[in-house]
């Protein structure tokens, strides 16, 4: 008994050489919520922390279990009292639904609106397009080309016996020919593009003779004259070959010289057009034997 018990003074001295235990820290729970979505009631399970076992002295460990206890302690009083918030099926609270103020239909409206005021718009753009397209040619309509017939000239006219592709006998008639025509385009802001109809010399109502002049276009402002080529080859006469004398020392065919001119003028582009029909005719006498022109007074031919 003396050896095992110590004295006061004994312990005394050998309490500072023991090492002083560390005085215990605070206990931290961590609340995990419920993952029973049907069981809002239940209370929550408190588990202790980690650091309330003596296996882990770690520092660091302890700094973020404290953090992290911290946080949920946190959590949870701000999520107010157990059971109070109502949770869905994955384990979330509720929350209410915010609603926002006004219609949908303002969005519908506002749409429309837009809609209408480019079809306005567009509307409005047609509009005074087709109006300064009906000024433009308006102001175009008085600008009409002028034709003047100028002369004829006779290369060959000849008149003979023959038939016909029937086997008919009667009087066969050949001629070739020139006619010159003049053309004055008197439009300042366009030009235009000159045709015709085809050109016939016309005896006792009969063609002998033909051409047509080529279509070509004519600059603002300008004169032309061109030239058109008349010609025939054998051309039955039947009854009216009967009235007509042809002698050795010549002879003379009156005949009529009919055709039409057309001209049309582009003023902006293929939108607006101005066109102009003129049927000429001239009356003619053609002398055979002749080989000097033709010339047609200035109101010889009549232009309609």
């Amino acid at each position: 008994m003396m050896l095992s018990t110590k004295s006061e003074s004994d312990i005394t001295s050998l309490a500072p050489s023991s090492p002083s235990r560390s005085p215990k820290r605070p206990v931290y729970y961590v609340q995990s919520p419920s993952r029973d979505s049907q069981d809002g009631d239940k209370s929550s399970s408190l588990q202790p922390s980690p650091m309330e076992s003596p296996s882990h002295p770690s520092f660091g460990r302890h700094s973020r279990n404290s953090s992290a206890s911290r946080f949920s302690g946190i959590f949870r009083s701000s999520s107010g009292r157990k059971g109070t918030r109502k949770r869905n099926d994955k384990g979330w609270p509720e929350c209410n639904v915010i609603l926002e103020e006004g219609k949908y239909d303002e969005f519908e409206d506002k749409g429309f609106v837009r809609r209408f005021q480019a079809f306005i718009a567009l509307f409005s753009f047609v509009l005074l397009f087709t109006v300064f397209c009906l000024i433009i040619w308006g102001a175009s309509r008085p600008f009409k080309a002028e034709i003047t017939v100028k002369s004829l000239s006779m290369h060959n006219f000849y008149v003979g016996e023959g038939s016909d592709s029937t086997g008919v006998p009667t009087k066969m008639l050949t001629m070739n020919g020139s006619l010159k025509i003049s053309v004055y385009n008197p439009a300042t802001i366009f030009g235009i593009h000159v045709s015709s109809t085809p050109i016939d010399v016309v005896y006792s109502e009969i063609v002998i003779a033909t051409g047509q002049l080529k279509k070509y276009y004519q600059p603002r402002k300008s004169h032309r004259t061109v030239s058109v080529n008349l010609q025939s080859n054998k051309v039955p006469l039947y009854g009216a070959g009967s009235g007509l004398t042809i002698s050795p020392t010549g002879g003379e065919v009156p005949s009529t010289l009919k055709f039409g001119i057309r001209s049309r003028g582009e003023v902006v582009g293929k939108l607006v057009k101005t066109t102009h029909k003129k049927q000429i005719t001239c009356p003619l006498v053609i002398d055979i034997l002749s080989t000097k022109p033709i010339k047609f007074k200035k109101n010889a031919c009549t232009y309609d």
